[in-house]
């Protein structure tokens, strides 16, 4: 039997340790107690899958597998449940999943954490909440268990994630497809991965995702979407701009307008960080984008002084306010993009 040993080491991502715990399991370093903690589900539901589909045979799991809802347990019955021995197997697994319902006794693990039964896999999907880092339970787990926190990514950080995760599995994207997947999908990591997986099935993996197979396949345009509408402003291309936001407004439930007014007040807040670098090789990390889209910006920056675009940062918080009907009662979301627009362009 393989003994499980604490350590600790820092990661980049979430997607780093989940792929480490799993690495581990894999070569059969168990530890006895996984807690499973954080605002992105993605990742807990992963290793709590991963954990219950290979940890056991499938002649084991009939009498050493067992998974309870936080809802209908106390934390008396999960320990009573952990201290059970295996029956015909080297070790049990008891999986808990919304433990977060459980928020309000969960300290009460304690004297299990500090003693966990050695044959038993406790696992325990404690979603969208993170333990008092201050009190006694964080502390042993960190000791004698896994603890992970499964944070939700920036927007900005999605299309690395994208192209990370196809990498893992031989596939490659463009920058550009990536951006697509992020700006229509969020940075809800079930709903990419989702999308993600349904492209896998269609072509091989020497393929490379593009925007036209996402266009295609998924139903995103290539050619209307904010992305889109940031590039013909940055190069502005008026007419293009102007065609676009037209196509918003006849699209309104795929397009609504918060989306497109946080893209752009994104894009020009970091324009403006952007003229200010006296260092412009330090873009790509003051800005947290991609370098592939430094050039973006360049172009942008020659385009719109500093000036220019302190008075555009402000014209789209004055239509944020008029979409929310400050001022602007009866404006349409294709007056505002109008408007929007025409204060850009001035």
């Amino acid at each position: 039997m393989h003994r499980y040993s604490s350590r600790t080491v820092l990661y980049f991502m979430p997607l780093d340790k989940a792929k480490a715990i799993i690495t581990d399991i894999k070569q059969g370093r168990i530890a006895p107690i996984y807690f499973l903690m954080g605002e992105e589900p993605y990742y807990i539901d992963g290793i709590a899958k991963f954990i219950e589909e290979s940890v056991l045979s499938e002649e084991e799991k009939g009498f050493n597998q067992m998974v309870l809802y936080g809802r209908d347990v106390s934390v008396d019955d999960i320990v009573s449940n952990a201290k059970r021995y295996p029956m015909m197997a080297e070790r049990q697994v008891v999986i808990v999943k919304e433990a977060q319902d459980l928020s309000r006794t969960i300290e009460n693990l304690v004297p299990y954490a500090e003693n966990p039964q050695p044959t038993t896999v406790l696992v325990l999907c404690y979603k969208y909440k993170k333990l008092d880092a201050r009190k006694k339970l964080s502390k042993v787990l960190k000791k004698n268990a896994v603890l992970f926190e499964s944070r939700k990514l920036y927007e900005n950080q999605v299309p690395d994630w994208i192209r990370r995760v196809l990498a893992g599995k031989g596939y490659t994207i463009t920058p550009k497809a990536a951006q697509m997947l992020t700006e229509f999908l969020g940075n809800d990591l079930s709903k990419v991965n989702n999308e993600l997986e349904k492209l896998q099935l269609i072509i091989r993996p020497e393929q490379q995702i593009t925007p036209q197979l996402i266009e295609e396949n998924i139903g995103i345009s290539k050619d209307f979407n904010n992305f889109e509408l940031q590039n013909a402003i940055g190069n502005k291309n008026i007419k293009k701009a102007f065609t676009i936001v037209q196509y918003f407004a006849q699209n309104q439930k795929n397009h609504p307008l918060v989306m497109t007014v946080a893209l752009l007040y994104s894009f020009f807040s970091k324009l403006l960080k952007y003229h200010a670098l006296s260092n412009k090789s330090e873009a790509p990390k003051v800005l947290g984008v991609s370098p592939y889209f430094i050039k973006d910006y360049q172009t942008a920056a020659r385009n719109y002084s500093m000036k220019e675009v302190s008075a555009i940062v402000a014209s789209i918080r004055d239509i944020d306010l008029k979409s929310k009907g400050v001022g602007a009662a009866n404006m349409t979301q294709a007056d505002l993009l109008k408007e929007l627009l025409t204060a850009i362009f001035k």
